[in-house]
């Protein structure tokens, strides 16, 4: 579980926080080449919002938002 303070994170803040990537910048890219899933969904845009209790899929790998 990932857990957050603020109402939501960004799908590449996801992806720092759980060292898929080492900066903001290679999310650009991390999202068009990584299998990613939020809540059951491909989702290829890093600016995407998530919310406690999203479950997002990296390649395979299970991440839940809570708080």
């Amino acid at each position: 579980m990932i857990v957050i303070s603020t109402p939501y994170i960004t799908l590449g803040q996801l992806l720092k926080m759980t060292d898929w990537i080492s900066s903001g910048g290679q999310a650009k890219i991390a999202v068009k080449t990584l299998k990613i899933k939020v809540n059951g969904e491909k989702e290829d845009r890093r600016g995407r919002k998530l919310y406690p209790n999203d479950v997002i899929e990296i390649e395979g790998k299970s991440y839940t938002i809570g708080q």
